[in-house]
C-alpha cells in the first residue's frame, strides 16, 4: 500500500516523470525545522534590534531632542522581520534548487510543474503567500484534499512539492560495457554536482522507454538530453566518438556510482 501520491510529469523535452509528492506530514516536519531556524534567526535579530534601537533613540533625545521616533522605529523593525521572513524561503529555495534546510533534512524538494528547478520566480510567491496559507491552516486543507497536494503559494508559482528521487542500485534496461569505462572518466573530468534527483530521474526514465521509441524519435531526443547535461556537469564537449546514448547511460552510471559514496 502507498501512503503517498504519484503524480505523472511532462517534462519540456517530452519525456514523462513519475514522481512521489511530498505529503502532508513531510511538509509540516520540514516547515517546523525551517521555522525553529528562522525563529533563531529573528530571536537574534530581535536582541540587536532593541539595543541599536534603544541607542539610538538615547542619542537623538541627547543632541536634538527628538523622542517620538518609536512608531518609525517599530514600522522598520516589523518591515525587516516580514523582509527576513520572506527572504528565508525566496534566498534558500533560489539557491538550493527549490530546498530549505527543513526541506533538505526532509528530503523534499520544490519544483516547477514541469519538473524543472524553481527559480528566484516562483520561490518569491511561494515566500509572498505563505502567510496567507498559514492564515487559518489554508494551506493545510488546500494540501489535503487538492489532487496534487497545493496549496495556494503553489497554485500560482506554478510549482510542486515532491520526495527526493533516490539513485537505484539497478535498472531495468542494458548498459552497455563501453559505458562503465566512459563513466570512471567522466567522473574525473565533468562536476556532477549540479545534476539533480530530478535530472538523473529523466535520464533513468529516457534510458527505459527508448526501446518502444521510433529511431528518429530517440535519436532527437537523446541528442537534446545529452546536450542538456553536458551543459549542466560543465563539460564543454561530448568525448569524439561517443554517441547520444552511449553518454547519457555513462552519466548515468556515473551518478549513481557518486550517489552511493556520499
Amino acid at each position: 500500500m502507498n501512503f503517498f501520491n504519484r503524480v505523472t510529469i511532462q517534462t519540456p523535452e517530452s519525456v514523462e516523470l513519475e514522481l512521489t509528492l511530498a505529503g502532508i506530514g513531510s511538509r509540516a516536519y520540514a516547515l517546523l525545522i525551517d521555522y525553529i531556524v528562522l525563529g533563531f534567526i529573528l530571536l537574534v535579530f530581535l536582541i540587536a534590534w532593541g539595543v541599536l534601537s534603544s541607542q539610538l533613540l538615547d542619542l537623538l533625545d541627547y543632541f536634538f531632542g527628538i523622542n517620538d521616533l518609536r512608531l518609525w522605529l517599530l514600522a522598520i523593525y516589523l518591515f525587516i522581520t516580514f523582509s527576513i521572513y520572506v527572504g528565508y524561503f525566496v534566498l534558500f529555495e533560489t539557491l538550493w534548487q527549490g530546498q530549505t534546510p527543513g526541506k533538505r533534512y526532509g528530503k523534499i524538494r520544490v519544483i516547477r510543474d514541469d519538473a524543472r528547478p524553481v527559480r528566484l520566480q516562483q520561490a518569491t510567491l511561494r515566500a509572498l503567500l505563505r502567510p496567507v496559507d498559514d492564515l487559518w491552516f489554508l494551506g493545510v486543507f488546500l494540501i489535503i484534499f487538492s489532487k496534487r497536494e497545493k496549496r495556494l503559494g503553489d497554485w500560482l508559482a506554478g510549482t510542486l512539492v515532491v520526495q527526493e528521487e533516490q539513485p537505484i542500485a539497478s535498472a531495468s534496461f542494458e548498459i552497455s560495457d563501453q559505458a562503465q569505462a566512459l563513466a570512471n572518466q567522466l567522473q574525473t573530468q565533468a562536476d556532477f554536482s549540479p545534476l539533480q534527483p530530478e535530472d538523473f530521474a529523466m535520464i533513468r526514465e529516457y534510458l527505459h522507454r527508448r526501446e518502444a521509441m521510433t529511431f528518429q524519435a530517440k535519436a532527437k531526443l537523446s541528442r537534446q538530453l545529452a546536450d542538456q547535461v553536458k551543459d549542466m556537469i560543465a563539460l564543454e564537449k561530448v568525448p569524439s566518438g561517443v554517441t547520444a546514448n552511449l553518454f547519457l547511460e555513462a552519466v548515468y552510471l556515473a551518478y549513481q556510482q557518486l550517489s552511493s559514496q556520499d
